[in-house]
């Protein structure tokens, strides 16, 4: 994979309760209280963080235990705040089972939306792999975007991810 750190925008990782390394990325995890709060794709040269407390602890270890098994379900409270809109495409796509896609268009039509809005939504998860927004493609089948970019790094992780759950 090439260098990440030019395709990824560098985050302040002062503010992350731990950072895991992945095949693809370095995760941000960002926990408050007993919530998972955000996790931001950080390029692979960051440095690890060991977790600072139980919840980015277990947040780590679910994590891995995902890209061990792509058939992970993950349990875990999570905050994430967004508008009605973005909420109902959110929930849309925690439907969507590992190793399975669907299109913007299909959750447009369930929600009674439109694929671009869908897509913006998309863009606005700040719970990636948790909320599996990269399980959402074009309806020509293609991948579409991933974290509001159409090429680069950003879809190379989305390549990674549904190859790893297409085992």
């Amino acid at each position: 994979m090439g260098s990440v750190k030019s395709s990824l925008k560098i985050k302040d990782t002062k503010d992350y309760q731990a950072r895991l390394l992945t095949p693809f990325a370095v995760l941000g995890i960002r926990t408050e209280e007993d919530w998972l709060t955000g996790i931001d794709y950080l390029p692979r040269d960051t440095s690890e963080q060991i977790p600072r407390n139980a919840l980015a602890k277990e947040v780590c270890s679910q994590l891995k235990a995902y890209l061990k098994d792509p058939k992970f379900t993950f349990d875990l409270l999570l905050h994430i705040s967004g508008t009605h809109h973005q909420q109902r495409v959110w929930s849309s796509i925690l439907e969507i089972p590992p190793g399975k896609t669907i299109s913007y268009a299909e959750i447009a039509s369930q929600i009674h939306s439109a694929p671009r809005a869908v897509g913006q939504a998309c863009g606005a998860n700040r719970l990636p792999i948790v909320i599996p927004c990269h399980r959402v493609i074009a309806k020509n089948g293609s991948l579409g975007g991933f974290m509001h970019a159409s090429d680069g790094m950003p879809l190379d992780i989305k390549r990674w991810l549904l190859k790893h759950e297409s085992l």
